[in-house]
């Protein structure tokens, strides 16, 4: 046998080894999805289970280190602009009177003063961003009324004249809003918000006067990063610890017993934080990206009619329903009852071509077709990042409470385009930005049953260029 015979018999074997230690790498990386399948499978499933109650405590510290402290209601004076970045897809319809609130601190008397002036709505979330009562003006009517507002944990007397409010966690968001027609309508609105008030029984009681705390948002006050940049950034034992700590106070319904049985495998309880190795967080944070990837489809799958999207019936009264309640809370966090508000949006034209600030569009509204409200309407833009688009302007919105010029045979035109359109037509322009993607949202305040039922529904937007 020569050399070069026994080199030749050689070389198939230096081959399959060297084949081998180039498929080691992705041959472990199987073995540890198979040995970690569980935990990844429960970190996506745990993701979207907490997070719109660790965005709610996010929201919360970024509320009192840019606006105010907890427990006193903040009267907001002024709608905000491009610059604001606290919640996603704020409007300028209404100016809201908010508060996050302790109810271990409590408990509270919210009184709201009888209101025939406008529309008002006075939701209030608990730590799931659930609507666990929702006074105003299409529940109670216009006469007011005086509400206790206690914890879940909180056994006493209802005092005479208030009407109890039980809150089934201990972090409470109170986020009001009142009606307001343009810049000219602060003086009014301010009055009404004035009548609000927020205080502990024993203040009233004692009849001591409710602290005043009243806000002008300022551009570029806030130095903080958005609570969806912070989420985004948040690492992923960071965001199971917080979830942990957070359900302490902050209870899980009694439906999420299996859920809770899922974290406890994932070494996760109320008021225990999970001690975690390296492959534990690797695994949970490969959940997590599942998760973001889930999230991703919930938003794609969503139904469309002539490209509109509406928000399911069960906004703000989730049960079960996790992965609906995390895009609501990732999209839209502090979001009304339907029977309050209505949110069809659209982030594409009638024929489905996504939206785009180089093309001009036009929005018809039939005579007798408007969005049908017992209050009011309007269509707002937003940017890429779900905050309003800057134009010189400061139109963020269009409504049935601007000047619109109407055709001649009844029906509606609202153009939505980057540059200005003839002067004619300019009272109905909403403006976008040129390089840029945008979304429409629309919100009908106290909708009627055919918005409610789907007999009504918006009409297709169509692209002119």
């Amino acid at each position: 046998m020569t050399i070069q015979s026994v080199a030749a018999r050689g070389r198939p074997g230096r081959f399959k080894t060297g084949a081998l230690l180039a498929l080691l790498p992705l041959l472990l990386v199987g073995a540890a999805l198979y040995l970690k399948a569980e935990q990844i499978v429960l970190g996506a499933e745990g993701y979207i289970f907490g997070f719109p109650l660790v965005i709610m405590d996010v929201t919360r510290a970024n509320s009192a280190h840019t606006i105010g402290p907890e427990n006193e209601l903040r009267r907001v004076r002024k709608f905000p602009d491009a610059s604001f970045r606290d919640v996603v897809r704020p409007n300028v319809d209404t100016l809201y009177s908010s508060a996050f609130i302790r109810m271990a601190q409590g408990p509270w008397v919210f009184e709201m003063p009888p209101n025939q002036q406008r529309f008002e709505v006075m939701p209030f979330m608990d730590a799931w961003t659930n609507v666990f009562a929702a006074p105003g003006t299409r529940s109670i009517g216009t006469g007011g009324d005086r509400f206790l507002l206690a914890g879940p944990n909180w056994q006493g007397a209802v005092p005479g004249g208030l009407t109890l409010l039980r809150a089934p966690t201990d972090l409470v968001w109170l986020i009001g809003r009142t009606q307001t027609n343009g810049v000219a309508d602060y003086a009014t609105v301010h009055q009404l918000q004035d009548g609000l008030t927020l205080r502990r029984l024993a203040d009233w009681q004692a009849g001591r006067v409710a602290p005043t705390v009243t806000l002008a948002p300022t551009p570029g006050a806030n130095k903080t990063a958005p609570p969806i940049q912070q989420m985004q950034a948040m690492d992923v034992h960071d965001f199971f610890s917080r979830l942990a700590t957070l359900m302490a106070d902050n209870p899980p319904a009694a439906a999420d017993g299996p859920m809770l049985a899922k974290l406890a495998r994932l070494g996760i309880a109320p008021g225990q934080p999970p001690t975690w190795g390296i492959s534990d967080r690797w695994a949970v944070g490969l959940g997590r990206q599942i998760a973001d990837w889930t999230v991703a489809r919930e938003l794609k799958k969503r139904p469309t009619v002539r490209g509109w999207i509406t928000p399911p019936p069960i906004l703000g009264n989730y049960g079960t329903f996790y992965n609906t309640r995390a895009v609501v809370a990732m999209i839209g966090l502090g979001a009304n009852l339907p029977a309050d508000a209505m949110y069809p949006s659209a982030t594409v034209d009638g024929t489905g071509a996504a939206l785009h600030g180089k093309h001009r569009y036009r929005l018809h509204f039939a005579k007798g077709s408007l969005p049908p409200v017992h209050a009011f309407w309007s269509i707002t833009a937003y940017g890429p990042d779900d905050f309003f688009v800057s134009n010189p302007l400061q139109r963020f919105a269009l409504g049935d409470r601007d000047p619109l010029q109407f055709n001649p045979d009844g029906s509606l035109d609202l153009l939505l385009q980057a540059q200005p359109p003839e002067a004619a037509q300019r009272s109905n322009w909403l403006p976008v930005q040129a390089d840029a993607a945008f979304t429409l949202t629309v919100r009908l305040y106290w909708p009627k049953a055919q918005a409610l039922d789907g007999r009504w529904g918006m009409p297709g937007l169509e692209r002119l260029n």
